[in-house]
């Protein structure tokens, strides 16, 4: 192991070290974390604003914050991810959390407002807005994507699974992919079978076996496989849902 990266380990543990004391209470601990990693924070929401962000002058370096310090709350270390990485994403949800709602504001003026010569200005401010509004969409539909990557990658980890390892998993042709998601639904479909999967964190592959026409040597080595696919498919994960389930 090199001494930087023997260094930077060094510092995740700290830092996780730190968010379990402001967990536990420690407000000397918040406290240090809120003021060592403001420019981490502002940083990730300068760059979704796309401007320089002040704490003290801009709402959204105040909103910024808020998501870092409901991060350290939210934060559970089991999951395998780090806590940057995970106040990241709680800082860009907020922020579009936030562009939403201040477009809605604008959507309610009123179209009277802009029905004389003199109001051309706003007339294109308006419709800059409703631009604005669907790039929005987008970039929430995209981060609601990220964060569903984030919780399934912190539930695999339990099953001895990792989110970056699906693509060498997964079965190369359609048909295979076709025949491990009607196991999934299957295992899924019986209680005795699910809960076999949530508490073993395994395959029951011998009653599968006996409920679907798939050999035993190849439901174990599709096993990671099915696990995620039934993971997915009865968890709180629309979009990853919806790619599972749009057609070929």
């Amino acid at each position: 192991m090199t001494t930087t990266h023997a260094h930077k380990q060094d510092e995740r543990g700290q830092l996780t070290d730190l968010v379990a004391r402001a967990q536990a209470g420690d407000m000397v601990a918040r406290e240090q974390l809120l003021q060592d990693y403001r420019p981490f924070f502002l940083r990730v929401a300068s760059n979704s604003c796309r401007k320089y962000l002040v704490l003290g002058r801009d709402d959204e370096a105040s909103i910024a914050m808020i998501a870092f310090n409901e991060a350290i709350d939210s934060y559970d270390s089991r999951g395998g991810a780090s806590f940057l990485s995970f106040a990241e994403i709680v800082v860009k949800r907020r922020m579009v959390d936030y562009f939403r709602r201040q477009s809605r504001k604008s959507d309610e003026i009123p179209l009277s407002t802009f029905e004389t010569e003199e109001n051309e200005d706003s007339v294109i401010q308006k419709i800059e807005a409703k631009e604005a509004h669907t790039v929005l969409q987008i970039q929430e539909e995209t981060e609601q994507r990220r964060e569903e990557i984030f919780r399934l990658d912190q539930l695999l980890s339990h099953y001895g699974i990792r989110f970056a390892e699906l693509v060498k998993i997964s079965p190369k042709h359609q048909d295979a992919r076709d025949r491990a998601l009607q196991v999934a639904k299957t295992l899924i479909s019986e209680p005795e079978l699910l809960g076999y999967l949530t508490r073993k964190k395994s395959l029951p592959l011998k009653e599968l076996e006996a409920r679907v026409d798939v050999s035993r040597k190849t439901l174990e080595r599709q096993r990671k496989y099915i696990i995620t696919l039934a993971l997915i498919l009865i968890g709180d994960f629309h979009y990853l849902q919806e790619y599972l389930n749009r057609p070929v």
